[in-house]
């Protein structure tokens, strides 16, 4: 009988599209895809070289929106499915906002 390997993938890093593993965090995500922004705006990029920043900023985005959802959804649990607005003050503020500090 023969063994078939199995794989563990929560031990195995999400890629993009060409095989580079994502970053670990949302974080991370988006310092690297304001380096991205930065190089292509600076115009120093070949088409090539463009081409493939576009494709690495595509994916950094989309692992963004979806560690953006997975904390959206967390918070719904958290509150229940019933987020409520923040109370406003008789100058119209949010409570928190009037510049007193005490």
């Amino acid at each position: 009988m023969a063994k078939t390997a199995s794989k563990d993938t929560a031990a195995v890093p999400a890629q993009d599209a060409a095989g580079v593993p994502l970053p670990e965090n949302y974080e991370a995500a988006v310092a690297e895809l304001e380096g991205l922004v930065g190089r292509m705006e600076g115009g120093s990029l070949s088409l090539e070289e463009s081409l493939s920043a576009y494709r690495r900023g595509a994916a950094l985005v989309a692992f963004c929106q979806q560690q953006l959802e997975k904390v959206e959804q967390q918070v719904r649990v958290l509150d229940g499915e019933t987020l409520k607005p923040l109370p406003t003050n008789a100058a119209g503020t949010a409570a928190g906002e009037s510049g007193d500090d005490l």
